[in-house]
C-alpha cells in the first residue's frame, strides 16, 4: 500500500482539532501507539469521533492499513529502530518543528490516513487520524484561500494562510497571539472561539482593538540597512520602528552587503527582508508587508488578486 509525504497544510489535521473543524473534515477518529520499552511492541489505543462513520469496511481497511506498515522488513511502523531508519532516509517528511515530528499520508478510494510518526523513545510513536477523504480533501482545497479579514464595512483588510497568527492590540497597548483557523469563506476561528468574519471585525472596532497578520512566511526578525541614518538596525516581525545595533558608519555600499550576508546566514531572503522592512515602517496589513509580492531579487510586484473570494 502506497504512501505519500505529507505537504505543510496537511500536517495540521495529525492533531486534535475543534469540533466544528473535525465534522468539517470528516474525521472518523485516530489511533495512538508506541512500541513499548524494547522499541518493537506496538502498544495502541483508537479514540472515536465520529462512530456512524465507523463502519465494518473502515474497520477491516484500517487494520490493513497499519499491518501493512508493522510487518516485514524495514517498515516503518515494525519498531522504534525501522521508524528512526526512515525518518533519517526522508528529511523531507520532517515537520521541522522541537518535537521531531514526520508525517506520511495513505490514501484509499474512501479514506485518508494521516500518520505523524514520532521516533523517540519514551514518547507516543504513532498518531494516525482518518478521514473520510472526499470531505477532507473538500476542506483542504477551500482552506487554500486562506483567511480573510475585514472591517465592519465588509472592506478587505488583508488575507492569511490557514492556521496563520494574529496580533490583537488593545487600548491599553497590550497585545495577544492567536492562531486563526477557516472554517468556510465566512467564518473562522480565533484561538478556541468561532466568529463570523463580519462579527469579529465588529467586536474589535467596538473594543477599540486592532489587528495586524503575523505571516509565517515572515522570519521573526532580521537585519535591514538604513541609508538615512547609514547604520545596520534589526527590525522585529509585529513590530514598528527597528532596533540598534552597533554597525554604524561604514561604507554604505558595503553596509548594505553586510546586511545581506547576515540575513542569508538566517536563512532570510530578500523579499522577506524587504517584506519586513515595509511592515515595520507602513503597517502589517499593506500588500508590501507580504514576502509573496516580492521577486527573488527582493522587488515588489504588483500583488495577485484574489479572485477566490470576488463576488
Amino acid at each position: 500500500m502506497d504512501y505519500r509525504i505529507m505537504n505543510r497544510a496537511e500536517r495540521k489535521y495529525t492533531f486534535r482539532q475543534s469540533q466544528q473543524i473535525s465534522m468539517q473534515t470528516g474525521l472518523i477518529g485516530y489511533l495512538r501507539a508506541d512500541f513499548g520499552s524494547t522499541g518493537k511492541e506496538f502498544y495502541s489505543t483508537w479514540n472515536d469521533f465520529r462512530k456512524d462513520l465507523k463502519t465494518d469496511d473502515f474497520k477491516k481497511e484500517f487494520d490493513l492499513v497499519i499491518n501493512s506498515y508493522r510487518f516485514g522488513d524495514g517498515e516503518f511502523l515494525s519498531g522504534r529502530s525501522a521508524m528512526s531508519k526512515f525518518c533519517y532516509e526522508h528529511p523531507e517528511s520532517s515537520y521541522e518543528d522541537d518535537s521531531n515530528h514526520y508525517g506520511v499520508r495513505v490514501d484509499t478510494e474512501q479514506y485518508s490516513y494521516l500518520m505523524r510518526l514520532n521516533p523517540n523513545r519514551g514518547e507516543y510513536n504513532l498518531y494516525c487520524y482518518c478521514y473520510q477523504r472526499e470531505w477532507f480533501d473538500n476542506h483542504l482545497q477551500k482552506a487554500e484561500k486562506g483567511i480573510r479579514f475585514i472591517d465592519p464595512h465588509y472592506k478587505e483588510q488583508f488575507t492569511i494562510p490557514d492556521g496563520d497568527k494574529i496580533r490583537i492590540t488593545l487600548s491599553s497597548g497590550e497585545h495577544y497571539d492567536r492562531e486563526c483557523r477557516y472554517i468556510d469563506d465566512y467564518h473562522l476561528e480565533v484561538g478556541d472561539n468561532l466568529y463570523h468574519i463580519c462579527e469579529f471585525a465588529e467586536r474589535m472596532e467596538q473594543n477599540g482593538n486592532t489587528v495586524i497578520p503575523l505571516r509565517s512566511s515572515l522570519p521573526e526578525q532580521c537585519y535591514v540597512y538604513l541609508p538615512t541614518s547609514n547604520e545596520i538596525g534589526i527590525i522585529k516581525k509585529g513590530e514598528t520602528g527597528y532596533y540598534k545595533t552597533d554597525l554604524t558608519d561604514g561604507v554604505p555600499g558595503e553596509m548594505k552587503e553586510l546586511a545581506d550576508s547576515m540575513n542569508r546566514k538566517l536563512g532570510v531572503t530578500k523579499g522577506q527582508a524587504e517584506a519586513i522592512k515595509a511592515g515595520s515602517m507602513f503597517g502589517w496589513k499593506v500588500p508590501a508587508a507580504d514576502p509573496k509580492n516580492y521577486d527573488e531579487n527582493g522587488k515588489l510586484v504588483k500583488p495577485k488578486r484574489n479572485k477566490d473570494y470576488e463576488r
